[in-house]
Parts: C-alpha cells; structure tokens; sequence
C-alpha cells in the first residue's frame, strides 16, 4: 500500500512537470540564461606603468596588450583585469562573447547582437549599439540601475 502511493506521488509530481512544460531535459528560451564568455573588470587608470605594477605585487602578470598602446590584460588564475590608459571614462564590467578566462575560442556562444536584442527586449537602454546588419566583431555598452557601465565586446 505505500508502495503505491509514494509511485503515485512520484507519477503526479512528474505529470505536473509534463503539464507545465518543464520536463528535466526540456530547455525554454526564454529562460535560457545569455552566454556572455570571459568576464573582467576593465579600469581607467591615471598612470598604466604604476598600476601595472601594483597588480604585479599582488600576484597578477601582463597576459596581452601593450603599455606603448595605453592598455594591458592582467592575469591571476581566472581573475581579469584590464588596465586602460585614457580610453575609458570610468571602469566597466566586461564580458567578451566568444572566449574563455584563458582567450580561447569557445565553439557556442551567444553573439553580442543577439545579446542587445534579448537585453533591448527587456527594456535596457543601450548607450551603444552594436549595428545588427552586421556580424563578427562588435561591442555594447549599456548601465545597469546604478550607472555602472557594462561593456560586452565581442572580437571574433
């Protein structure tokens, strides 16, 4: 008799996920979560040699850019930081659709026009749009409710 009612039990709670849609291995776009690839901080600094080195100090090394072009990407494990010399008005969160921490290319990815339409349908206000005629390298910019600026910059 317990037996059955705990199949019983187990049969109703499946069928409810039947009739809600919401079977284990069923996906909803809708509430697919965006693939936004490597994450790092990118920040404005006032003196790129001294800051380069600080973050040296605190265990980061140079993993690309050029001092002589006013930018470097420091790398600790997984931690990013991007360090900019008189680009940028102010830090920004930065996603790079298309890459891992370590910049290699990831083979499914979510493309920065997709990304702006999916955030555009959602009400965000782009500060700077990516032209969807277009496809392969692009950015976005856009703040969340504070106003900090979220740069997603796709190279590839």
């Amino acid at each position: 008799m317990k037996t059955a009612f705990v199949l019983a039990l187990f049969g109703a709670f499946g069928l409810g996920f039947v009739f809600n849609g919401q079977l284990i291995n069923q996906t909803d776009d809708k509430q697919k979560p965006l693939t936004l690839g490597a994450f790092s901080v990118s920040l404005n600094v006032k003196d790129l040699e001294k800051s380069k080195n600080f973050y040296e100090k605190l265990g980061f090394h140079q993993s690309g850019g050029d001092l002589k072009q006013n930018y470097v990407i420091m790398k600790n494990g997984n931690t990013l930081i991007g360090l900019f010399q008189g680009m940028f008005e102010q830090t920004m969160l930065t996603f790079n659709p298309g890459w891992d921490q370590n910049k290699k290319s990831l083979k499914k990815f979510d493309d920065v026009r997709v990304i702006q339409k999916h955030l555009k349908s959602k009400g965000v206000t782009m500060i700077q749009e990516a032209s969807d005629t277009t496809t392969g390298p692009a950015y976005i910019l856009f703040a969340d409710p504070d106003g900090n600026v979220i740069l997603i910059d796709q190279h590839r």
